[in-house]
């Protein structure tokens, strides 16, 4: 899908045989050898592309590949989550966590009266409003078919 995501239109089948070989392999396109394009183009014919064509996310007829409008739904689904990262599901719940623990803190006195309760509030405000732009733009950067390598390839 990160192949044809990143073009107009559609691929042939040894274009991305040819392509996610080279990313499989960590190798410029010169450099992959006839067994690795092979490996990689039965893999697709014979499994990955009947099986996405028949999801309905892509058209494949004749060697050629075409995303449907329904491949654009599955990007929600698609979030990468670097390897050095945690999901930001977790990043939420911890974040929420902490902030009832401010709360609760605030609350029970334990911190200074002289910062005024609203100022804890905006300041929980504000770390959930910058987290979620930083979510936003690590997503995009993640996102399918916008850089030109995938955006990581466990092997």
């Amino acid at each position: 899908m990160h192949a044809v995501k990143q073009t107009e239109g559609s691929l042939e089948l040894s274009e991305i045989a040819e392509q996610v070989a080279a990313w499989e392999n960590g190798k410029s396109l010169t450099d992959i050898t006839t067994t690795e394009r092979h490996r990689v183009y039965t893999s697709l014919q014979q499994t990955h592309l009947p099986t996405m064509d028949r999801a309905g996310v892509i058209e494949y007829d004749n060697g050629t590949v075409q995303l449907t409008g329904q491949a654009e739904d599955l990007d929600i689904y698609l979030d990468v989550v670097p390897g050095n990262s945690i999901p930001w599901g977790e990043y939420y719940l911890g974040l929420a966590g902490l902030s009832g623990a401010v709360i609760a803190a605030v609350r029970l006195g334990i911190f200074p009266s002289s910062i005024p309760d609203l100022a804890w509030g905006a300041l929980i405000v504000v770390v959930f409003a910058l987290s979620a732009a930083y979510h936003v733009w690590q997503s995009r950067r993640f996102r399918l078919g916008t850089d030109h390598d995938p955006p990581e390839i466990s092997t």
